[in-house]
């Protein structure tokens, strides 16, 4: 699908993957909606990009309708809907003090993880339906998810997070079947050890970064967020991939700890 006069959303879209996927799709021609909680710097990336920032709680339905409104109100076609919004948690199932873990905590991940990225799809899906097919094919969009190598294999103290992610694994395929019908696509991309801010700078976070690259086959490093966005981009304008969750990760496979 040509990203050329479409508009995008995407969530978690001013910082880390999000950037890097809103500057890839602004660039190859498509009016971005950047949706997410960080006023500043969302309102300054797309300023920057020509594009939209809407303050946005992906487990927020009047929020998410909002910034899918946004687009459609771009005047070009909503075609592209990509969520990357998420946080992360970590507790042990049973803490080593025989303290179960804070239930709170677990929905809360699993609230913005999950049901954040089924929100937006299910909301933006449903206005990219209603445009008219975009090739001869009955073409009308695409949903890019972003879920994580930890979906397939959950390291201690994941759980939260694991099941989480998993789900999104877990809805892709049903949801491109459900889409299927109105000429929309569903991918997710499992992200494996990604260099972005959230692990903060100088020598510490250096060598923070490099002793998790340390089990990464190749290339010998992190993953960048540039690379994701990458990725995001191939899965659009390549037709015929659909209800695909493509590991994204330099051949690295998780140890327990």
């Amino acid at each position: 699908m040509d990203l050329n006069g479409v508009s995008a959303v995407v969530s978690g879209g001013a910082s880390g993957l999000g950037e890097a996927t809103a500057r890839a799709l602004a660039g190859a021609g498509a009016k971005v909606v950047v949706a997410d909680l960080n006023e500043d710097k969302g309102k300054a990336l797309a300023d920057e990009l020509g594009g939209v920032f809407v303050k946005t709680d992906v487990s927020d339905e009047a929020q998410v309708q909002a910034a899918v409104q946004a687009a459609v109100d771009t005047g070009a076609p909503l075609r592209v809907v990509v969520s990357s919004a998420g946080i992360g948690w970590a507790s042990r199932t049973v803490g080593r003090d025989g303290t179960p873990h804070d239930l709170s905590t677990f929905e809360k991940v699993v609230q913005v993880n999950l049901i954040g990225t089924f929100n937006l799809m299910r909301i933006g899906a449903a206005a990219i339906g209603k445009t008219e097919p975009a090739d001869a094919d009955g073409l009308r969009g695409v949903v890019i998810n972003t879920a994580s190598v930890a979906a397939l294999e959950g390291q201690t103290g994941q759980v939260a997070y694991s099941a989480s992610k998993g789900g999104i694994v877990g809805m892709t395929l049903p949801a491109a079947r459900d889409l299927a019908a109105i000429g929309v696509r569903v991918n997710t991309i499992c992200p494996g050890i990604i260099d972005t801010p959230i692990y903060g700078e100088g020598e510490a976070a250096e060598a923070f970064k490099a002793k998790l690259a340390a089990p990464v086959p190749f290339p010998k490093r992190m993953g960048k967020a540039s690379e994701f966005a990458h990725l995001v981009k191939a899965l659009i304008e390549n037709d015929y991939m659909n209800g695909e969750t493509v590991r994204f990760d330099g051949g690295i496979r998780f140890q327990p700890k």
